[in-house]
């Protein structure tokens, strides 16, 4: 009986010691010696990927996309906060990203619609006509929403010595990412937009065309996925630019 009494204690001893020892490997020096070698090597991703402007304030993440439209109407009936059902519109000073049609909306994280990252598993003809995507197609379908996108881009980007032609407007203007979060866009739907960010902004065109020449990233190591612009960095190099 005592022995049996005394190997049941070794055995409960030895394993609150183990117990003890991975804790403080697998709970304390492991992330410890994770967390510093990250912040010693990779600062920048491991902090949130952060972007600054020109003062040092942290603006947003460069893995983050967010939207740049006017402020909301007050409700009708209330003098206070906006409608909810109101359309949001586009301040057309800044350069815009991808559409956000995401799976709800957001009442937390005010810079982006979207209250779950995913895209609308719509297929690609989801209310097309005969094969093709017009302006007949069913209200809500995933046509519709790129025929009104398209309508708008074409709208918001032709300026009086530029007009800005249907077959010129890139699929990324018009359609959402597969999570609804890409914070790029092509360099092509970035070019489309210069001339009206530098009309709304009082910049020459050729100003705006160099910002986006800059904020211009290649293929990764030169042959993985596509050239991209990253629309915050380069709305905080406009705001730069057109405070100097």
């Amino acid at each position: 009986m005592n022995n049996s009494v005394g190997n049941t204690a070794r055995l409960i001893g030895a394993g609150l010691r183990a117990l003890l020892v991975l804790t403080v490997i697998c709970g304390v020096i492991y992330p410890l010696a994770v967390t510093g070698i990250a912040q010693a090597l990779f600062n920048d991703k491991a902090n949130g990927s952060e972007i600054k402007d020109k003062s040092g304030n942290v603006v947003g993440s460069s893995l983050i996309g967010q939207t740049y439209n006017l402020p909301k109407q007050a409700a009708s009936d209330s003098t206070a906060g906006d409608d909810p059902e109101e359309a949001a519109k586009p301040d057309l000073k800044w350069f815009q990203p991808r559409p956000s049609n995401g799976l709800g909306a957001n009442s937390v994280n005010t810079q982006y619609s979207l209250i779950l990252s995913g895209a609308t598993n719509r297929s690609a003809d989801n209310g097309a006509v005969d094969g093709k995507c017009t302006k007949d197609a069913e209200e809500g379908t995933l046509c519709a929403q790129v025929v009104a996108a398209k309508e708008g881009v074409i709208a918001d980007n032709s300026t009086v010595g530029y007009k800005v032609k249907p077959e010129d407007v890139p699929a990324d203007a018009v359609t959402s990412s597969g999570s609804g979060l890409d914070p790029n866009i092509s360099p092509e739907y970035a070019k489309l937009q210069v001339h009206r960010v530098a009309e709304q902004n009082k910049l020459d065109v050729k100003q705006v065309e160099k910002l986006v020449a800059d904020h211009t990233t290649g293929r990764t190591l030169g042959f993985m996925g596509e050239p991209r612009v990253n629309v915050l960095e380069l709305n905080t190099a406009l705001k730069a630019l057109t405070k100097s």
